[in-house]
Protein backbone atom coordinates (compact mmCIF):
# COMPACT_ATOMS: atom_id res chain seq x y z
CA UNK A 1 0.00 0.00 0.00
CA UNK A 2 1.60 3.32 -1.05
CA UNK A 3 2.23 5.87 1.69
CA UNK A 4 0.51 9.26 1.62
CA UNK A 5 2.82 12.19 2.13
CA UNK A 6 1.97 13.88 5.46
CA UNK A 7 1.73 17.57 4.61
CA UNK A 8 -0.05 20.65 5.90
CA UNK A 9 -2.15 22.61 3.42
CA UNK A 10 -0.86 26.00 2.30
CA UNK A 11 -2.29 28.78 4.45
CA UNK A 12 -2.80 26.61 7.52
CA UNK A 13 -0.48 26.91 10.53
CA UNK A 14 0.55 23.77 12.39
CA UNK A 15 2.90 24.29 15.34
CA UNK A 16 5.30 22.08 17.24
CA UNK A 17 4.49 21.66 20.98
CA UNK A 18 6.80 24.42 22.28
CA UNK A 19 5.42 27.03 19.87
CA UNK A 20 1.86 25.88 20.52
CA UNK A 21 2.44 26.45 24.25
CA UNK A 22 3.51 30.03 23.52
CA UNK A 23 0.37 30.64 21.46
CA UNK A 24 -1.75 29.18 24.27
CA UNK A 25 -0.08 31.57 26.74
CA UNK A 26 -1.01 34.50 24.50
CA UNK A 27 -4.62 33.29 24.43
CA UNK A 28 -4.69 32.93 28.21
CA UNK A 29 -3.33 36.47 28.61
CA UNK A 30 -6.06 37.78 26.31
CA UNK A 31 -8.76 35.90 28.23
CA UNK A 32 -7.57 37.36 31.54
CA UNK A 33 -7.38 40.87 30.08
CA UNK A 34 -10.86 40.69 28.59
CA UNK A 35 -12.37 39.19 31.75
CA UNK A 36 -11.02 42.07 33.87
CA UNK A 37 -13.34 44.40 31.92
CA UNK A 38 -16.42 42.28 32.51
CA UNK A 39 -16.59 40.40 29.20
CA UNK A 40 -18.16 36.96 29.21
CA UNK A 41 -16.77 34.10 27.06
CA UNK A 42 -18.76 32.98 24.04
CA UNK A 43 -18.27 30.17 21.54
CA UNK A 44 -20.30 30.08 18.34
CA UNK A 45 -20.31 27.22 15.77
CA UNK A 46 -17.51 27.06 13.20
CA UNK A 47 -20.06 25.95 10.59
CA UNK A 48 -23.15 28.05 9.89
CA UNK A 49 -25.82 28.27 7.24
CA UNK A 50 -24.34 30.05 4.22
CA UNK A 51 -27.53 32.12 4.07
CA UNK A 52 -26.86 33.38 7.62
CA UNK A 53 -23.17 34.13 6.99
CA UNK A 54 -23.80 35.94 3.71
CA UNK A 55 -26.80 37.96 4.88
CA UNK A 56 -24.66 41.11 5.06
CA UNK A 57 -23.70 40.82 1.40
CA UNK A 58 -21.69 38.83 -1.15
CA UNK A 59 -18.90 40.38 -3.21
CA UNK A 60 -15.41 39.56 -1.96
CA UNK A 61 -16.82 37.75 1.08
CA UNK A 62 -18.69 35.26 -1.09
CA UNK A 63 -15.55 34.62 -3.13
CA UNK A 64 -13.49 33.88 -0.01
CA UNK A 65 -15.98 31.83 1.97
CA UNK A 66 -15.46 28.07 2.33
CA UNK A 67 -18.78 26.46 1.41
CA UNK A 68 -19.85 22.92 2.32
CA UNK A 69 -22.59 21.90 -0.10
CA UNK A 70 -24.75 19.04 1.10
CA UNK A 71 -28.22 17.71 0.52
CA UNK A 72 -30.80 19.70 2.45
CA UNK A 73 -28.74 22.83 3.04
CA UNK A 74 -25.86 25.05 1.98
CA UNK A 75 -23.34 25.31 4.81
CA UNK A 76 -20.16 27.38 5.19
CA UNK A 77 -17.22 27.93 7.52
CA UNK A 78 -17.36 31.23 9.42
CA UNK A 79 -15.07 33.92 7.95
CA UNK A 80 -15.09 36.15 11.05
CA UNK A 81 -16.55 36.18 14.57
CA UNK A 82 -18.75 39.26 14.14
CA UNK A 83 -21.42 37.84 11.83
CA UNK A 84 -21.96 34.77 14.08
CA UNK A 85 -22.20 37.20 17.03
CA UNK A 86 -24.90 39.16 15.17
CA UNK A 87 -26.86 35.95 14.60
CA UNK A 88 -26.36 34.90 18.23
CA UNK A 89 -27.54 38.22 19.68
CA UNK A 90 -30.56 38.33 17.34
CA UNK A 91 -31.53 34.77 18.27
CA UNK A 92 -31.14 35.31 22.03
CA UNK A 93 -32.00 39.00 22.36
CA UNK A 94 -34.91 38.28 24.71
CA UNK A 95 -32.69 36.16 27.00
CA UNK A 96 -29.55 38.33 27.16
CA UNK A 97 -28.89 41.27 29.48
CA UNK A 98 -27.84 44.47 27.73
CA UNK A 99 -25.34 45.89 27.32
CA UNK A 100 -24.04 42.45 26.40
CA UNK A 101 -20.24 42.19 26.66
CA UNK A 102 -18.64 39.13 25.13
CA UNK A 103 -15.19 37.94 24.15
CA UNK A 104 -14.41 35.12 21.78
CA UNK A 105 -11.16 33.54 20.64
CA UNK A 106 -11.68 31.15 17.78
CA UNK A 107 -10.64 30.02 14.32
CA UNK A 108 -12.06 31.58 11.18
CA UNK A 109 -11.59 30.61 7.54
CA UNK A 110 -11.04 32.59 4.36
CA UNK A 111 -10.28 31.12 0.96
CA UNK A 112 -7.85 33.83 -0.08
CA UNK A 113 -4.36 33.46 -1.51
CA UNK A 114 -1.99 32.33 1.22
CA UNK A 115 1.10 34.48 1.65
CA UNK A 116 3.70 35.34 4.25
CA UNK A 117 1.94 36.14 7.50
CA UNK A 118 -1.55 35.71 6.03
CA UNK A 119 -3.43 32.46 6.53
CA UNK A 120 -6.58 30.72 5.35
CA UNK A 121 -7.26 29.36 8.82
CA UNK A 122 -6.44 31.70 11.67
CA UNK A 123 -7.43 32.73 15.18
CA UNK A 124 -9.26 35.95 15.88
CA UNK A 125 -9.62 37.35 19.40
CA UNK A 126 -12.67 39.63 19.57
CA UNK A 127 -14.54 41.69 22.11
CA UNK A 128 -17.85 43.44 21.50
CA UNK A 129 -20.23 45.53 23.60
CA UNK A 130 -23.79 45.37 22.27
CA UNK A 131 -26.56 47.69 23.42
CA UNK A 132 -30.33 47.52 23.12
CA UNK A 133 -31.53 50.55 21.17
CA UNK A 134 -28.75 52.79 22.53
CA UNK A 135 -25.15 52.40 23.62
CA UNK A 136 -23.39 55.13 25.59
CA UNK A 137 -20.31 56.79 24.04
CA UNK A 138 -18.28 55.93 27.16
CA UNK A 139 -18.14 52.34 25.90
CA UNK A 140 -16.26 53.62 22.84
CA UNK A 141 -13.92 55.57 25.11
CA UNK A 142 -13.17 52.41 27.12
CA UNK A 143 -12.00 50.44 24.08
CA UNK A 144 -8.53 52.11 23.86
CA UNK A 145 -7.99 51.25 27.55
CA UNK A 146 -8.83 47.61 26.86
CA UNK A 147 -6.43 47.58 23.89
CA UNK A 148 -3.71 49.23 26.00
CA UNK A 149 -4.02 46.84 28.93
CA UNK A 150 -4.28 43.79 26.66
CA UNK A 151 -1.12 44.65 24.74
CA UNK A 152 0.88 45.64 27.82
CA UNK A 153 -0.30 42.39 29.44
CA UNK A 154 1.24 40.53 26.50
CA UNK A 155 4.49 42.44 27.03
CA UNK A 156 4.23 44.96 24.18
CA UNK A 157 5.29 48.51 25.01
CA UNK A 158 5.91 50.26 21.69
CA UNK A 159 2.52 50.44 20.01
CA UNK A 160 0.14 53.20 18.98
CA UNK A 161 -3.66 53.11 19.19
CA UNK A 162 -5.06 55.20 16.33
CA UNK A 163 -8.59 56.56 16.56
CA UNK A 164 -10.85 58.34 14.09
CA UNK A 165 -14.59 58.78 13.48
CA UNK A 166 -16.51 57.81 10.34
CA UNK A 167 -19.15 60.53 10.81
CA UNK A 168 -16.37 63.11 10.82
CA UNK A 169 -14.89 61.71 7.59
CA UNK A 170 -18.23 61.48 5.82
CA UNK A 171 -19.02 65.02 6.94
CA UNK A 172 -15.72 66.33 5.60
CA UNK A 173 -16.34 64.78 2.18
CA UNK A 174 -19.93 66.06 2.18
CA UNK A 175 -18.87 69.65 2.92
CA UNK A 176 -16.45 69.43 -0.01
CA UNK A 177 -19.08 68.09 -2.42
CA UNK A 178 -17.50 64.62 -2.50
CA UNK A 179 -20.11 62.64 -0.57
CA UNK A 180 -20.93 60.34 -3.49
CA UNK A 181 -17.28 59.30 -3.77
CA UNK A 182 -16.59 59.05 -0.02
CA UNK A 183 -16.12 55.28 -0.02
CA UNK A 184 -13.82 55.31 -3.05
CA UNK A 185 -11.77 58.16 -1.56
CA UNK A 186 -11.37 56.34 1.75
CA UNK A 187 -10.16 53.19 0.01
CA UNK A 188 -7.60 55.28 -1.89
CA UNK A 189 -6.48 57.28 1.15
CA UNK A 190 -5.85 53.96 2.92
CA UNK A 191 -2.78 53.61 0.66
CA UNK A 192 -1.18 56.82 1.96
CA UNK A 193 1.37 55.17 4.26
CA UNK A 194 2.47 52.82 1.47
CA UNK A 195 2.75 55.21 -1.48
CA UNK A 196 3.19 58.67 0.05
CA UNK A 197 1.22 61.92 -0.50
CA UNK A 198 2.42 62.71 -4.04
CA UNK A 199 1.39 59.36 -5.52
CA UNK A 200 -1.84 59.48 -3.53
CA UNK A 201 -2.63 62.90 -4.97
CA UNK A 202 -2.19 61.52 -8.48
CA UNK A 203 -4.38 58.50 -7.74
CA UNK A 204 -7.16 60.76 -6.48
CA UNK A 205 -6.98 62.79 -9.68
CA UNK A 206 -6.50 59.91 -12.15
CA UNK A 207 -8.61 57.13 -10.64
CA UNK A 208 -11.15 58.87 -8.42
CA UNK A 209 -11.49 61.67 -11.01
CA UNK A 210 -11.14 64.46 -8.46
CA UNK A 211 -10.21 68.03 -9.34
CA UNK A 212 -6.65 68.87 -8.27
CA UNK A 213 -7.95 71.44 -5.76
CA UNK A 214 -10.22 68.81 -4.19
CA UNK A 215 -7.35 66.33 -4.00
CA UNK A 216 -5.29 68.98 -2.22
CA UNK A 217 -8.13 69.52 0.25
CA UNK A 218 -8.12 65.82 1.08
CA UNK A 219 -4.33 65.70 1.52
CA UNK A 220 -4.36 68.81 3.71
CA UNK A 221 -7.07 67.30 5.91
CA UNK A 222 -5.28 63.95 6.24
CA UNK A 223 -2.03 65.76 7.07
CA UNK A 224 -3.44 67.20 10.30
CA UNK A 225 -1.08 65.86 12.99
CA UNK A 226 -0.01 66.65 16.52
CA UNK A 227 -1.13 65.92 20.07
CA UNK A 228 -4.74 64.99 20.65
CA UNK A 229 -5.48 68.55 21.80
CA UNK A 230 -3.77 70.03 18.74
CA UNK A 231 -5.64 67.82 16.27
CA UNK A 232 -8.99 68.51 17.92
CA UNK A 233 -8.27 72.25 17.84
CA UNK A 234 -7.56 72.09 14.10
CA UNK A 235 -10.78 70.13 13.52
CA UNK A 236 -12.75 72.84 15.34
CA UNK A 237 -11.98 75.08 12.35
CA UNK A 238 -14.39 72.95 10.28
CA UNK A 239 -17.23 73.07 12.82
CA UNK A 240 -20.54 74.42 11.57
CA UNK A 241 -20.02 73.41 7.94
CA UNK A 242 -21.75 69.99 8.15
CA UNK A 243 -24.02 68.52 10.83
CA UNK A 244 -22.57 65.01 10.42
CA UNK A 245 -19.03 66.32 10.79
CA UNK A 246 -20.03 68.14 13.99
CA UNK A 247 -21.54 64.97 15.47
CA UNK A 248 -18.39 63.02 14.59
CA UNK A 249 -16.18 65.67 16.16
CA UNK A 250 -18.29 65.69 19.34
CA UNK A 251 -17.95 61.90 19.56
CA UNK A 252 -14.20 62.07 18.99
CA UNK A 253 -13.87 64.68 21.74
CA UNK A 254 -15.93 62.48 24.09
CA UNK A 255 -13.82 59.40 23.36
CA UNK A 256 -10.51 61.19 23.90
CA UNK A 257 -11.71 63.06 27.01
CA UNK A 258 -11.54 60.03 29.31
CA UNK A 259 -8.32 58.45 28.06
CA UNK A 260 -6.25 59.64 31.02
CA UNK A 261 -8.91 58.48 33.48
CA UNK A 262 -8.86 55.06 31.81
CA UNK A 263 -5.07 54.93 32.20
CA UNK A 264 -4.00 55.22 28.56
CA UNK A 265 -0.66 57.11 28.24
CA UNK A 266 -0.47 59.84 25.60
CA UNK A 267 2.46 58.14 23.86
CA UNK A 268 0.31 55.09 23.11
CA UNK A 269 -2.61 56.98 21.57
CA UNK A 270 -3.19 59.32 18.64
CA UNK A 271 -6.01 60.74 16.53
CA UNK A 272 -5.31 59.66 12.95
CA UNK A 273 -7.63 61.03 10.26
CA UNK A 274 -6.42 58.56 7.61
CA UNK A 275 -8.05 55.46 9.09
CA UNK A 276 -11.60 54.53 8.11
CA UNK A 277 -12.04 50.74 8.62
CA UNK A 278 -14.69 48.65 6.94
CA UNK A 279 -16.09 51.51 4.84
CA UNK A 280 -19.77 50.48 4.94
CA UNK A 281 -19.76 48.56 8.21
CA UNK A 282 -18.62 51.08 10.81
CA UNK A 283 -20.66 54.18 11.56
CA UNK A 284 -18.76 56.07 14.29
CA UNK A 285 -15.49 55.65 16.18
CA UNK A 286 -12.89 53.44 14.46
CA UNK A 287 -9.65 52.01 15.85
CA UNK A 288 -6.39 50.62 14.52
CA UNK A 289 -3.34 49.57 16.55
CA UNK A 290 0.14 49.55 15.05
CA UNK A 291 3.41 48.19 16.43
CA UNK A 292 5.72 51.22 16.40
CA UNK A 293 8.84 49.32 15.32
CA UNK A 294 7.02 47.25 12.67
CA UNK A 295 4.66 49.60 10.77
CA UNK A 296 4.95 47.37 7.70
CA UNK A 297 2.87 44.76 9.54
CA UNK A 298 -0.13 47.06 9.50
CA UNK A 299 -2.87 47.05 12.10
CA UNK A 300 -2.69 44.22 14.65
CA UNK A 301 -5.94 45.20 16.37
CA UNK A 302 -8.82 47.03 14.70
CA UNK A 303 -12.53 47.67 15.03
CA UNK A 304 -15.08 50.35 15.72
CA UNK A 305 -18.66 51.42 16.36
CA UNK A 306 -21.59 50.07 14.36
CA UNK A 307 -25.16 51.30 14.74
CA UNK A 308 -27.10 48.11 14.07
CA UNK A 309 -25.26 44.82 14.57
CA UNK A 310 -28.08 42.44 13.68
CA UNK A 311 -30.15 44.39 11.12
CA UNK A 312 -30.16 41.43 8.73
CA UNK A 313 -31.62 39.09 11.35
CA UNK A 314 -34.02 41.21 13.43
CA UNK A 315 -35.85 44.55 13.47
CA UNK A 316 -34.53 45.18 16.97
CA UNK A 317 -31.84 47.87 16.90
CA UNK A 318 -28.66 46.53 18.51
CA UNK A 319 -25.79 49.03 18.28
CA UNK A 320 -22.34 48.01 19.37
CA UNK A 321 -18.63 48.61 19.44
CA UNK A 322 -15.90 46.02 19.13
CA UNK A 323 -12.32 45.19 18.24
CA UNK A 324 -10.57 42.16 16.79
CA UNK A 325 -6.99 40.95 17.12
CA UNK A 326 -5.67 38.80 14.27
CA UNK A 327 -3.98 36.47 16.74
CA UNK A 328 -2.40 33.99 14.31
CA UNK A 329 -0.86 36.76 12.23
CA UNK A 330 0.38 38.59 15.32
CA UNK A 331 1.91 35.37 16.68
CA UNK A 332 3.56 34.61 13.34
CA UNK A 333 5.15 38.06 13.12
CA UNK A 334 6.32 38.08 16.74
CA UNK A 335 7.80 34.62 16.36
CA UNK A 336 9.52 35.57 13.11
CA UNK A 337 11.02 38.66 14.77
CA UNK A 338 12.27 36.63 17.76
CA UNK A 339 10.07 38.56 20.19
CA UNK A 340 8.48 35.57 21.94
CA UNK A 341 10.11 34.87 25.30
CA UNK A 342 11.75 31.49 25.93
CA UNK A 343 11.61 32.00 29.69
CA UNK A 344 8.05 30.75 30.46
CA UNK A 345 7.73 27.00 30.79
CA UNK A 346 6.57 25.46 27.51
CA UNK A 347 7.13 21.84 28.57
CA UNK A 348 4.07 19.60 29.02
CA UNK A 349 4.90 19.26 32.72
CA UNK A 350 6.89 20.92 35.50
CA UNK A 351 8.41 17.76 36.93
CA UNK A 352 9.35 14.37 35.50
CA UNK A 353 9.33 11.59 38.10
CA UNK A 354 11.96 8.98 37.18
CA UNK A 355 11.87 5.75 39.20
CA UNK A 356 15.20 3.90 39.21
CA UNK A 357 14.06 0.69 40.88
CA UNK A 358 11.61 -2.06 40.02
CA UNK A 359 9.43 -0.95 42.93
CA UNK A 360 7.12 1.74 41.55
CA UNK A 361 4.73 2.30 44.45
CA UNK A 362 6.72 5.14 46.05
CA UNK A 363 7.20 6.84 42.66
CA UNK A 364 3.46 6.65 41.98
CA UNK A 365 2.73 8.11 45.42
CA UNK A 366 5.29 10.88 44.85
CA UNK A 367 3.73 11.82 41.49
CA UNK A 368 0.27 11.79 43.06
CA UNK A 369 1.41 14.07 45.90
CA UNK A 370 3.06 16.53 43.51
CA UNK A 371 -0.06 16.67 41.33
CA UNK A 372 -2.26 17.21 44.40
CA UNK A 373 -0.06 20.19 45.29
CA UNK A 374 -0.61 21.71 41.84
CA UNK A 375 2.62 20.62 40.17
CA UNK A 376 2.14 19.36 36.61
CA UNK A 377 3.81 15.97 36.84
CA UNK A 378 4.63 13.15 34.44
CA UNK A 379 5.66 9.68 35.58
CA UNK A 380 8.32 8.13 33.31
CA UNK A 381 8.34 4.31 33.50
CA UNK A 382 9.80 3.33 30.13
CA UNK A 383 12.45 0.59 30.34
CA UNK A 384 15.40 2.70 29.23
CA UNK A 385 18.79 3.66 30.56
CA UNK A 386 19.11 6.59 32.94
CA UNK A 387 20.82 8.72 30.28
CA UNK A 388 17.83 8.31 27.94
CA UNK A 389 15.41 9.16 30.75
CA UNK A 390 17.18 12.34 31.74
CA UNK A 391 17.66 13.15 28.06
CA UNK A 392 13.89 12.97 27.61
CA UNK A 393 13.41 15.62 30.30
CA UNK A 394 16.14 17.76 28.77
CA UNK A 395 14.78 17.56 25.24
CA UNK A 396 11.28 18.57 26.37
CA UNK A 397 12.77 21.36 28.54
CA UNK A 398 11.06 20.00 31.64
CA UNK A 399 12.29 22.23 34.51
CA UNK A 400 12.75 19.51 37.16
CA UNK A 401 13.54 15.81 37.26
CA UNK A 402 12.52 13.91 40.39
CA UNK A 403 14.79 10.90 40.88
CA UNK A 404 13.66 8.00 43.05
CA UNK A 405 16.08 5.20 43.90
CA UNK A 406 16.44 2.81 46.83
CA UNK A 407 17.92 5.49 49.12
CA UNK A 408 15.05 7.88 48.43
CA UNK A 409 12.48 5.13 49.11
CA UNK A 410 14.11 4.18 52.41
CA UNK A 411 14.40 7.84 53.52
CA UNK A 412 10.95 8.86 52.25
CA UNK A 413 12.37 11.78 50.25
CA UNK A 414 12.69 12.87 46.63
CA UNK A 415 15.90 13.83 44.83
CA UNK A 416 14.92 16.97 42.93
CA UNK A 417 17.22 17.98 40.06
CA UNK A 418 16.96 21.48 38.60
CA UNK A 419 17.46 20.82 34.89
CA UNK A 420 18.60 24.40 34.25
CA UNK A 421 21.27 24.76 36.95
CA UNK A 422 22.08 21.08 37.50
CA UNK A 423 21.59 21.51 41.25
CA UNK A 424 20.19 18.44 42.99
CA UNK A 425 18.91 18.08 46.55
CA UNK A 426 16.81 15.73 48.68
CA UNK A 427 13.45 17.10 49.79
CA UNK A 428 10.22 15.84 51.28
CA UNK A 429 7.33 15.64 48.82
CA UNK A 430 5.81 18.80 50.32
CA UNK A 431 9.12 20.68 50.13
CA UNK A 432 9.68 19.45 46.58
CA UNK A 433 6.26 20.72 45.50
CA UNK A 434 6.89 24.14 47.06
CA UNK A 435 10.34 24.49 45.45
CA UNK A 436 9.13 23.42 42.00
CA UNK A 437 6.01 25.61 42.12
CA UNK A 438 7.98 28.69 43.20
CA UNK A 439 10.55 28.26 40.42
CA UNK A 440 7.94 27.62 37.73
CA UNK A 441 5.75 30.52 38.87
CA UNK A 442 8.75 32.85 38.72
CA UNK A 443 9.52 31.78 35.16
CA UNK A 444 5.90 32.10 34.10
CA UNK A 445 5.61 35.61 35.52
CA UNK A 446 7.66 36.86 32.56
CA UNK A 447 5.57 38.34 29.74
CA UNK A 448 5.04 36.14 26.71
CA UNK A 449 6.47 38.92 24.49
CA UNK A 450 9.88 40.47 25.13
CA UNK A 451 9.87 43.65 23.08
CA UNK A 452 12.95 45.76 22.46
CA UNK A 453 12.86 49.29 23.80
Amino acid sequence: MPKVEPRTLSGFMELLPEQQSKLERMMETLRRSYAVYGFTPLDTPVIESAQVLLAKGGGETEKQIYRIPREGGDLALRFDLTVPLAKYVAAHSHELCFPFRRYQIGKVYRGERAQRGRFREFYQADIDIVGDGKLDILNEAEIPAIIYNTFTGLGLKRFKIKVNNRKLLNGFYAMNGMEAKAGEIMRTVDKLDKIGPEKLRQLLIDEVKMLPCKAENVLDFMAIRGTTAEVLARLEDYRGMDAGFDRGLDELIAVTKYLGDFGVPQENFTVDLTIARGLDYYTGTVYETEMTDYPEIGSVCSGGRYDNLAEYYTDRQLPGVGISIGLTRLFYVLNEQGLLSDEPVTAPCDALVIPMTEELGFAVSAATALRAAGVRTQLYTEKKKFKAKIGYADKLKIPFAVLIGEDEISEGVLSVKDMTTGEQRKLSPAQAAAVIKAAVDARNSVSVILENG
